[in-house]
């Protein structure tokens, strides 16, 4: 059963990455909106909404996912997330320019690029949150599950 609770504890917190991912995913949407409609090209445009989409989920997976808010290494948690995230976002990136110069009817449209580029790099980025940034024993705080729970001691009737 050990087994069986730990790939539950697995699974909820990919669960809760993924909630995290998508805050981060219409963070980044929106903004690359509003920066292609205020006249600044696609691609610059993405770099500037990806750059604040990390911050934010770097905040929310940091204090609500990982629990892993720790005043004395926030600094090089926020730097190894940028890093080791970054790369997964060059991905990101790099899927999304190559994407839009196809020119192709569906794959250049710049929001299905996005989701494409979005995916692979969510892959990405929970290894590297998860085993590199918050390190693979941070997130362990979450409640037990009900059949972990120690049982009651037996209380004698005048004791109630």
């Amino acid at each position: 059963m050990g087994e069986t609770a730990a790939a539950g504890r697995e699974a909820r917190l990919a669960i809760k990455f993924m909630g995290v991912s998508m805050v981060g995913f219409a963070t980044d949407a929106l903004l690359l909106q509003i920066g292609v409609a205020s006249g600044i090209g696609t691609a610059w445009a993405r770099l500037f909404s990806l750059a604040v989409a990390m911050q934010v989920t770097f905040i929310i997976n940091a204090l609500m996912v990982f629990h892993a808010h720790d005043r004395s290494r926030w600094g090089r948690q926020w730097l190894r997330y940028m890093l080791s995230n970054g790369v997964g976002n060059v991905c990101n990136y790099w899927i999304f320019v190559t994407l839009i110069s196809t020119h192709w009817p569906i794959a250049s449209n710049r929001l299905f690029a996005l989701c494409v580029g979005a995916f692979c790099a969510w892959m990405m980025n929970f290894a590297s949150a998860r085993f590199v940034v918050f390190g693979k024993k941070r997130w362990v705080r979450t409640p037990p599950l009900p059949d972990e729970l120690p049982e009651e001691p037996k209380r004698a009737p005048s004791q109630l």
